[in-house]
């Protein structure tokens, strides 16, 4: 994605939303390697769908092909560690870093995996994960004709951050997700087709809403029943929380009784956009001199940022991903006040620790 966001504004509930349709952003797949040649061959007529149930995700895993550019990368990389003017982050991309559609078109062809999808190729799926990890970004995006929310996972289920991808205002081109498999874990009092999954390329996600084609009861059928709408996404910078809605396109928001699509709304926070589990735990920061400070970890043992994040308050607590020592750089960017820390060691989560740092 080359298009972002930087949150600066409070969104309380008297403030007008931002409504988010179909997007079309041409960006993130400008320098996408095209799978023909390189994935196996398919028997659709077409080299992006694949229908054989045998499809093993392996054979399509292509190390050395893109996703995201190198220049998009590095954007990303910077971006994340730079919260200058900046108090949340976003990204915004053509699609979702997944294959989150099972079924296709007007006849809701099944597909086992789209290569047009963004879960290919899946190593650089998992690295535009990574980078944008780094910085807790949310993710929104659109062009799937299918409204989902999904938390991504890399490694294991759930270790980056959220996604919402928003319906098509007009949904002509029908897509559905209805695994035929169960899912590795369900979500209690959500529908059968919620929980925890490997899509068709072997990529772990968490669906946890999709608005799939079905009655609405609303005329004309032909259009309520794909499930059109819009979305609005509310950043409230004070709670540092990000509430998703998907409406029909028949609702009206303002009107008391207004019905969202079935799995909508749902809140996430800021910091759930990096989920990844905890190794260990860097002193908890007792932080003086500046307001809703910057945090920046860099791992010692590699010399990488490991995260960039602009707290809320005054106390926090790193966690990091290895045992170790670490670099902490504390302060406030836009007036380029830094504390600058060297050799914190990370220790297990029971062993308490604080570190008082002044900015100044």
């Amino acid at each position: 994605p080359v298009s972002w966001l930087s949150l600066t504004k409070t969104l309380e509930p008297d403030v007008p939303p931002v409504f988010l349709s179909r997007t079309h952003l041409p960006e993130d797949p400008k320098f996408k390697t095209g799978p023909d040649g390189l994935a196996p061959p398919t028997d659709t007529g077409r080299p992006d769908h694949v229908k054989e149930e045998t499809f093993d995700p392996r054979t399509a895993d292509v190390p050395d092909a893109r996703l995201l550019g190198e220049r998009q990368l590095a954007f990303l990389r910077d971006w994340a560690a730079d919260w200058r003017g900046a108090d949340m982050k976003a990204t915004l991309s053509q699609t979702v870093f997944a294959g989150a559609a099972t079924h296709h078109g007007g006849n809701m062809m099944p597909l086992v995996a789209d290569y047009d999808s963004n879960g290919w190729p899946q190593a650089g799926r998992n690295r535009a994960l990574h980078e944008i990890r780094r910085g807790f970004a949310f993710m929104i995006g659109g062009d799937q004709h299918l409204a989902t929310i999904l938390h991504h996972g890399i490694d294991d289920w759930n270790d980056a951050g959220w996604s919402f991808l928003v319906p098509s205002v007009a949904n002509l081109y029908l897509r559905a997700w209805l695994p035929t498999r169960p899912p590795r874990t369900r979500l209690p009092g959500l529908p059968d087709y919620t929980g925890e999954y490997l899509e068709g390329f072997g990529n772990r996600i968490t669906v946890w809403a999709a608005t799939n084609p079905g009655p609405m009861g609303r005329e004309p059928a032909w259009l309520h029943d794909k499930k059109p709408g819009y979305g609005i996404v509310r950043f409230r910078k004070s709670e540092r929380t990000i509430t998703i809605e998907c409406w029909p396109r028949f609702s009206d928001p303002s009107r008391p009784g207004a019905v969202q699509y079935d799995g909508w709304p749902k809140t996430v926070t800021q910091e759930d956009q990096y989920s990844r589990a905890a190794a260990a735990y860097l002193p908890k920061l007792e932080i003086t001199g500046a307001t809703d400070p910057v945090v920046q970890v860099l791992d010692e043992g590699n010399g990488e940022v490991v995260y960039t994040l602009r707290i809320r308050g005054a106390n926090f607590r790193p966690k990091v991903f290895r045992p170790g020592t670490y670099g902490l750089r504390i302060g406030e960017p836009d007036r380029d006040a830094w504390v600058t820390l060297t050799g914190v060691a990370a220790a297990g989560p029971d062993i308490e620790r604080l570190l008082t740092v002044r900015v100044p």
